[in-house]
């Protein structure tokens, strides 16, 4: 299923889910959920309105302080209209989820419900959709095996063997004896380290675990490694492999790594120049990788730099670090600007430089990218504050917070900078109701320990 993302929604959309944010943000979740259900029925494809509708259906029930029972409870209530999915899935797959939408709206937080979702998502082809659900209700789920076995299952199907590899690492945590558990863990993590940073062409997973002893190999290999001559056998067997197969990226990917631990960044960097040419075309992420190891030449030039006690050279250094990360963010953009990812992290890089309206630009498109649209907010919320626009920032950063259930270390940023805010603009009693939301949960963060004491202390 294409995605299909707010800028790229019809207008008519686009205006009722700006009317469902705000609605959401004053705590209308009500008639948020109500317009959000209608948009999702509508453009079913429009991932981040159903992203949006499952926050606001996770507020509304963690409001009520669910137990085991509410979920029973709900269960048996939904008995029939459970079965009448589960008759839909194989002749009407999209009535199918219909349905188990409203299932949902009722039990956010029911595994039973939830994994009739996923399997009405699935056979109705949108089994991103169910990914997302499962992610944003994850927390909630933490030691529930199951639910990460539906979860791993789905990114398999989303072709994300890395998330897989991750939700089979933490069942074998949970259960140290479960061999199918562990085996899966050995199975994602081989295709997992054959497609990090994209090497390959998406496949069938079953047709990449032909290759998974060679990968698992690989990976014992850099295990096992415990000095400079196991790494040199290593490399040289690495080079030898490449030039039987010129065109296996795994081995040339695991080269580059072996250069990374030996310090050898040169190298590294010349042996992902020669994948490139090897592929015959640039990739967003070989590129991004071997951005990652020119920051790593540089700290390491540092590091030497002040054991030598010379800072007048790490200085220079770290400005020289400084000056690559902006010009390579600046470059990314130039030659992927449809990747939000470098959109966002050129953002980051004007406004550490005070570029606040360029960065506004770039944050206005990053938020469209779910994973990091929260951090984009929030760093529209700062650009607006640090040009003294204090409504327009507190506005963007009631979006960020609104989307975010728990007190992470993202929504604890987004509401202490709220509080400061509102404090700026006179508001001092919101203001300490927002500090004392991160004191709940995080008494050491920044200043609110000193800035709730104080609260008392004018009080009193």
């Amino acid at each position: 299923m294409e995605e299909i993302t707010l800028d790229k929604v019809p207008r008519k959309i686009r205006d009722q889910y700006e009317k469902s944010m705000s609605a959401l943000e004053r705590g209308n979740i009500g008639y948020a959920m109500d317009m959000l259900s209608s948009i999702t029925a509508l453009e079913p494809r429009f991932l981040l309105a159903r992203k949006s509708l499952r926050v606001a259906q996770l507020k509304k029930l963690l409001a009520s302080k669910p137990s085991a029972t509410t979920h029973q409870i709900a269960s048996l209530k939904g008995m029939f209209a459970t079965m009448g999915v589960q008759g839909k899935i194989k002749k009407d797959p999209k009535a199918a989820l219909a349905a188990a939408e409203k299932l949902l709206a009722g039990d956010v937080l029911n595994f039973p419900f939830l994994k009739l979702f996923c399997d009405a998502a699935e056979a109705a082809g949108m089994p991103e959709a169910a990914v997302q659900t499962l992610e944003v209700v994850r927390p909630h789920f933490p030691k529930n095996v199951d639910f990460l076995r539906l979860l791993a299952k789905l990114y398999l199907d989303t072709g994300n063997p890395a998330g897989a590899r991750d939700c089979y690492d933490l069942v074998v945590k949970l259960r140290p004896g479960d061999q199918e558990a562990l085996k899966q863990y050995k199975d994602t993590s081989a295709v997992a380290s054959m497609k990090q940073g994209n090497w390959e062409k998406r496949g069938d997973f079953r047709e990449k675990l032909k290759d998974q002893e060679m990968a698992k190999r690989l990976e014992q290999e850099h295990r096992s490694v415990k000095g400079e001559a196991d790494i040199d056998q290593l490399i040289a067997d690495r080079i030898a492999d490449i030039k039987r197969e010129p065109q296996n990226m795994n081995f040339r990917r695991a080269l580059a790594d072996l250069y990374v631990r030996a310090t050898r960044y040169d190298d590294a960097l010349q042996a992902l120049d020669d994948a490139t040419k090897a592929a015959g075309r640039s990739d967003p992420q070989i590129e991004r990788t071997a951005s990652a190891i020119r920051v790593k030449k540089y700290d390491a030039l540092i590091a030497d730099a002040r054991a030598k006690g010379d800072e007048a050279a790490a200085a220079a250094t770290e400005k020289e670090k400084a000056d690559f990360i902006y010009s390579d963010a600046v470059e990314m953009v130039k030659r992927y600007p449809n990747d939000l990812q470098f959109r966002y992290e050129l953002g980051c890089q004007y406004y550490l430089r005070g570029m606040y309206n360029e960065g506004i630009e770039e944050f206005q498109l990053a938020q469209r990218n779910p994973q990091r649209r929260t951090r984009a907010l929030y760093y529209l919320g700062l650009c607006f504050k640090a040009k003294g626009l204090r409504d327009m920032a507190f506005e963007q950063l009631k979006k960020a917070a609104s989307e975010i259930t728990l007190m992470d270390e993202i929504k604890k940023d987004v509401t202490y900078e709220m509080g400061i805010l509102a404090d700026e603009m006179g508001r001092k009693d919101e203001a300490i109701d927002y500090f004392k939301k991160i004191y709940e949960v995080d008494i050491k963060y920044r200043d609110v320990a000193q800035r709730i004491e104080a609260s008392y202390t004018k009080g009193a």
